[in-house]
C-alpha cells in the first residue's frame, strides 16, 4: 500500500528508551495511531527503539506517512527504523533538529530524557524569538513532567521566562495534543475493516 504524504505533520521528540512505566510505550503508539488516523503526518528522531519506535509503529500501523530524521552516528549504532515511509540521513544532530522542524507543522513532546529536553526547549527559545510561530505541545503522560511544569511556574514567578510560560502547551492524551497543535483533522488514511 502507498501512502501519501500528507499536508499536515507533528515533530514528536521522545526518548529512545521504554522507561519504566507501560504508559509511556502505550501513549507513544496512541500518539501514532491518532496522528496516522487523522491523516498528519509523523516526523521523529528515526530509532527503532524506546518510545521512538513506538510511536513510528503505531503510526506505520495505522497506515500513517512517517518520516524519520537521524543523524549517521545512529545509523551506525544500527538504531534506525528501516520501516518508516521515508529515512533521512544528517551528519549531524544540528541538521536533524533543523530538518524535522522545517518540514512540521507543530511539536509534541512524549516523555524522554537529555535529547528530549534539549529538543523541546530549543523549539520553545525559537518560539520566543520568533523564528516560528508552530505550537510545541508536551504530552504529560501519566505525570511525567509534572516537576518540570512546576520548575517552569517557579521561572515564570521570578521573571525568568518574560511571560512567555504560555506558549508551551500541555495535553493528558493524543487526542488533546492535536487538538492543541493545530493540525486540522481529516479523513482517515486507510480504512479499517472489524
Amino acid at each position: 500500500m502507498t501512502v501519501r504524504s500528507p499536508e499536515k505533520s507533528v515533530a514528536v521528540f521522545c526518548a529512545s528508551a521504554q522507561g519504566a512505566r507501560p504508559e509511556y510505550v502505550d501513549a507513544a503508539e496512541a500518539l501514532g495511531r491518532t496522528l496516522a488516523q487523522s491523516g498528519v503526518g509523523l516526523i521523529y528522531g528515526g530509532g527503532k527503539t524506546g518510545l521512538m519506535g513506538a510511536v513510528a509503529d503505531g503510526a506505520l500501523a495505522a497506515g500513517g506517512h512517517v518520516v524519520g530524521v537521524i543523524p549517521q552516528v545512529l545509523v551506525d549504532l544500527e538504531v534506525a527504523h528501516d520501516g518508516v515511509s521515508e529515512l533521512h540521513v544528517t551528519s549531524t544532530m544540528h541538521t536533524r533538529k533543523a530538518l524535522m522542524a522545517e518540514r512540521a507543522d507543530a511539536f509534541i513532546i512524549l516523555p524522554g530524557g537529555f535529547g528530549t529536553f534539549e529538543e523541546m526547549f530549543e523549539a520553545l527559545a525559537w518560539q520566543t524569538l520568533r523564528l516560528h510561530s508552530k505550537p510545541v505541545v508536551l504530552l504529560n503522560v501519566a505525570g511525567f513532567y509534572d516537576t518540570l511544569l512546576q520548575f517552569l511556574d517557579v521561572c515564570d514567578r521570578e521573571g525568568m521566562l518574560r511571560g512567555n510560560r504560555g506558549v508551551l502547551l500541555v495535553a493528558d492524551n493524543a487526542e488533546q495534543a492535536l487538538h492543541l497543535a493545530g493540525v486540522q483533522q481529516s479523513e482517515p488514511v486507510a480504512s479499517r475493516s472489524n
